[in-house]
């Protein structure tokens, strides 16, 4: 479901056009923010809720966001590549924002499979922050690589998908926190409010 006031885009990928999701900033413009939804082969798409959320947390403190269907979802072309090509695609819609918009500050968000793909396209993209909900460490052939450390890192205590220990041992030798949400499960049920409150004021 489309979030109210929010406009669909087709943009050009490398494996066909992708269509993306647009919710413009509700304050002054001060960025843009690439959000990375979780994994479609178990139903992942720019329509799930925590995506919308940290869409519209993020929108409230001034970034345009765009959430793109990344390869093989929805109408976007081409076929899902299991966090590979995905990260070209992240990259389409940055350059694609940046022409649009010109060269504000880049921020790469991702929920679950979509942090691990915003945290690879960090590794060639030059962005000012990076924010990883339920981000997916130890799912993929490919590892999730360090984020810088100013990263904003939120997981579930309960998360029944990628579990909390494996975050910690991920982000343990980068010394990087972790922002964790108490008797909170992978999808954040019941804590989406809390989740979009504490994003907003992580971005203030």
């Amino acid at each position: 479901m489309m979030p109210k006031g929010a406009t669909l885009e087709r943009i050009a990928g490398p494996a066909g056009a992708l269509e993306a999701i647009v919710i413009e900033a509700q304050v002054p413009l001060r960025g843009v923010a690439v959000v990375c939804h979780p994994n479609p082969t178990q139903g992942g798409s720019n329509t799930n809720k925590v995506v919308q959320t940290i869409a519209k947390a993020l929108s409230r403190q001034g970034y345009v966001c765009y959430c793109p269907n990344l390869r093989g979802v929805g109408a976007s072309e081409g076929e899902h590549d299991y966090g590979r090509g995905e990260v070209d695609d992240v990259r389409a819609v940055a350059a694609h924002a940046a022409d649009r918009h010109g060269a504000l500050p880049l921020l790469l968000a991702g929920f679950s499979f979509g942090g691990f793909v915003a945290a690879r396209a960090r590794e060639s993209l030059g962005c000012e922050r990076v924010l990883l909900v339920g981000v997916a460490v130890g799912k993929y052939e490919l590892p999730t690589p360090a984020v810088p450390e100013d990263s904003v890192v939120i997981h579930g205590e309960d998360d029944e998908v990628i579990p909390l220990a494996a975050v910690m041992d991920w982000a343990r030798p980068q010394n990087l926190p972790v922002l964790v949400f108490p008797a909170t499960g992978h999808f954040f049920h019941g804590k989406l409010l809390r989740l979009g409150l504490v994003i907003a004021r992580a971005f203030k």
